[in-house]
């Protein structure tokens, strides 16, 4: 009988020091993410006066920290003229067929400038003019390893070895891959340059969230396998138009990123790893400044702010 008396009252006990022990657990949850920043820590009214300040027609932010998987977005479903940040849905896609030995990284490719539109099958050629690398075009006949092309593609944004990749993996397939690991609407119909296609209005096209969740797979290394996703980031660190994302932070941060640009548009997408956190992924897609230099300061002021909130680095 005294023992059926005093179970209620160890019962309560017990429950008082579980309420006390989770409070005390919860409070030290919630200073640990106080210090190392939170999405809640970001300043969208700021990021929208930037925004408007600017006099871009469209602006999209996709942001996610990786440490607590919170969420920060403006606009994240609008569709953009993808530019060159669609040629990370195609290094996915040659990682995937080297993984499953479809093609190989050392493989050697032969160098043209000659491609068929996806309207009619006609022929075209790219502009060296055009394209911000320049010595492909001068060993048209040579060949290249796959490895290299990618790196030229991602790195100095070749439209040429962008062209040779597409035409080897193919459209169709970097669409597939895409829709498996959940980028639901980016859309990759065609190399570059393909003018016929343009004017009928067949373009490569992204949204800001779609580009979020492929960075993602890649940062949290389940893009493809570990190793690739691991490869794939390298690649992205050796980025050469660094005048975007990572002008808005300070020199130590490391930034595995794309950019896109053409007229009226420009965009960057990226992998931002502070020190001593794990990393987040920003993107930013920006379309009606005409001016080049306003969008890649907006660009990199979107960025400082970001960086702030989650460093608490003003």
């Amino acid at each position: 009988m005294r023992t059926d008396r005093a179970a209620p009252k160890t019962s309560l006990v017990v429950l008082v020091l579980l309420v006390h022990l989770t409070t005390i657990g919860q409070a030290q949850a919630r200073g640990r993410l106080g210090a190392r920043g939170s999405v809640h820590q970001i300043e969208q009214k700021r990021i929208e006066r930037l925004i408007a300040e600017s006099g871009a027609e469209t602006v999209a932010v996709a942001f996610c920290d990786l440490t607590t998987g919170e969420q920060f977005l403006i606009k994240p479903d609008e569709n953009f003229h993808a530019a060159s940040t669609m040629k990370v849905p195609v290094m996915v896609e040659v990682f995937r067929q080297a993984r499953a030995g479809m093609l190989s990284l050392d493989d050697r490719i032969p160098l043209k400038n000659e491609f068929l539109s996806i309207v009619d099958g006609s022929r075209y050629a790219l502009s060296p003019d055009s394209d911000s690398e320049g010595t492909l075009y001068r060993r048209i006949g040579q060949a290249e390893t796959v490895r290299e092309l990618l790196r030229l593609m991602i790195d100095v944004s070749s439209n040429l070895a962008t062209n040779l990749l597409i035409e080897r993996v193919t459209p169709e397939r970097v669409m597939e891959t895409m829709r498996e690991i959940g980028a639901r609407n980016i859309r990759v119909l065609r190399g570059v340059e393909d003018s016929k296609a343009f004017q009928k209005g067949l373009n490569n096209t992204t949204t800001a969230r779609d580009l979020m969740v492929i960075l993602r797979k890649i940062a949290e290394r389940h893009a493809v396998s570990t190793r690739d996703s691991d490869e794939m980031i390298e690649v992205m660190l050796g980025q050469k138009f660094n005048e975007g994302i990572p002008a808005g932070l300070p020199k130590d941060v490391r930034v595995a990123h794309k950019t896109g640009s053409i007229t009226g548009i420009n965009h960057d997408a990226a992998i931002v790893y502070p020190p001593g956190r794990k990393p987040y992924v920003l993107v930013i897609l920006t379309r009606g400044l005409a001016d080049e230099n306003k969008a890649q300061t907006l660009i990199k002021e979107i960025s400082r702010e970001v960086y702030r909130g989650m460093t608490h680095k003003k």
